[in-house]
């Protein structure tokens, strides 16, 4: 028995939504990166880019349990000496780009390297529930109904 390896026009790609609001954001963002890695098919490759284009809306409305939302901070840093700054979760939520939080949860998840980041480029967070993605016909993925603790 030989071990079945995809090629790349046997993938068929789909277009999945996904509305974030009021489910957690680990649960959100690993059920998210399963779907563009392509692991919930059986025609699974580990080195392709098997998974779905996914589209997120309502990024402003994910939920945080316990003191994530005051307590996690994202760091960068300027360039320049001493110039190392911070924002926590709430505040990037609050502010202009809430879509971040969950582009990074779900960016964390996906492998580093050339395949992550090709992988990456099939998700689409959106921080409202408007989108241009219309003409795709994208499937709903109802994430919160999957698990009840998702929506706790």
């Amino acid at each position: 028995m030989k071990t079945y390896s995809a090629k790349p026009n046997e993938i068929e790609k789909k277009w999945i939504i996904v509305d974030a609001e009021g489910v957690s954001l680990g649960r959100l963002s690993s059920i998210v990166a399963m779907r563009l890695r392509g692991k919930h098919k059986p025609m699974f490759t580990p080195h392709m880019d098997c998974g779905d284009n996914v589209i997120v809306v309502n990024a402003e409305k994910v939920r945080l349990t316990g003191n994530k939302r005051s307590g996690d901070l994202f760091y960068w840093h300027t360039g320049y000496p001493g110039g190392i700054k911070s924002r926590t979760k709430g505040e990037i939520l609050d502010g202009k780009f809430p879509q971040r939080v969950v582009e990074k949860a779900v960016e964390r998840m996906l492998p580093s390297g050339a395949l992550g980041r090709s992988v990456f480029k099939n998700l689409r967070v959106y921080a409202g529930t408007d989108h241009p993605h219309e003409a795709q016909k994208p499937e709903a993925l109802d994430v919160a109904a999957m698990n009840p603790k998702n929506k706790r």
